[in-house]
């Protein structure tokens, strides 16, 4: 099981308290795209894919949103 795998797993365990720099760790090890525009969120993208997440970049981070990127990691695994 790899790094990105065990961090999948501690989010789906429990999706509170996460900062964005983890979250943008695991998704670019999972191979998503991560985007910074202009602005106070970040987005997360899989090539190919017209689903995305807007995550606000401030503490703390809603666990609705820790939710929805796994929900996007898991859309894609079943591709």
């Amino acid at each position: 099981m790899t790094k990105a795998d065990k961090t999948l797993d501690r989010m789906r365990a429990n999706p509170r308290d996460w900062r964005i720099e983890e979250l943008e760790a695991a998704a670019k090890r999972l191979g998503l795209t991560v985007r910074k525009p202009a602005g106070s969120h970040v987005i997360f993208q899989k090539s190919g894919c017209s689903l995305e997440v807007s995550i606000h970049a401030h503490k703390p981070i809603k666990p609705v949103y820790v939710r929805r990127l796994i929900d996007l990691i898991d859309a894609e695994a079943e591709r």
